[in-house]
């Protein structure tokens, strides 16, 4: 048995189009180094997939105060954009540092549907979320590929919820809180002319996803 999480990095592949490869490499650089140290005490990733970071913990509370450290650190650093994570806890396959089979599946089909700056899990992690008094909302049953039958879904905030308002759209960067004082907006804010001037060659390129868009 074992808890899950793959995490990854919602803006990567847009940085590496709009601001090319060096910039990326310093992107992923970073994230690397904050993973290394909010997991510093359970031990390095067990496995890197590009940008995502796959992670494997001996239980679901383990999970949630490694995963709370880890995202409320990227969440904290402005040079980051924003996270999306999925968590899922069951039987898994072992073989030499890897882990494999269905739990390790659906945790990465959880984490393709999460928008940026979201946390989507399992039932049995948003049991012990709630236990926890960790703000959890029921997205609901999701259809997942190769997965036989509908499963629930539910959002989990173990850092700051970003306001969807002022996510980059083609980054996915969000700014501070300190520093900003984020009001209600009708148009798409951007970090950068770069990324605006993306945005406007191609809008549908960057739409946000709207299934699990964030409330």
């Amino acid at each position: 048995m074992a808890t899950v999480a793959f995490v990854d990095l919602a803006g990567f592949s847009a940085i590496t189009d709009v601001y090319g490869d060096e910039e990326a490499i310093r992107i992923i650089e970073l994230f690397e180094e904050l993973v290394s140290e909010a997991l510093s005490s359970h031990g390095a990733p067990l496995k890197w997939i590009g940008d995502e970071a796959m992670l494997a913990f001996s239980s679901p509370d383990l999970a949630l105060e490694m995963l709370g450290r880890l995202l409320a650190s990227c969440r904290s650093e402005s040079r980051l954009p924003l996270t999306r994570c999925g968590v899922s806890h069951g039987r898994v396959i072992r073989r030499s540092n890897d882990v494999f089979g269905s739990t390790v599946n659906i945790a990465s089909r959880v984490t393709a549907l999460a928008g940026p700056g979201q946390l989507l899990a399992t039932q049995s992690i948003a049991d012990i979320a709630r236990a926890k008094q960790i703000v959890t909302s029921e997205i609901g049953n999701i259809a997942l590929r190769s997965v036989t039958s509908e499963i629930p879904i539910f959002s989990l905030e173990l850092a700051p919820a970003p306001d969807p308002s002022w996510i980059d759209p083609v980054c996915k960067m969000h700014p501070p809180y300190r520093g900003f004082k984020l009001e209600p907006r009708e148009e798409p804010w951007f970090c950068s002319a770069s990324c605006a001037e993306a945005y406007s060659k191609s809008p549908k390129t960057y739409a946000m996803r709207s299934v699990l868009q964030m409330k």
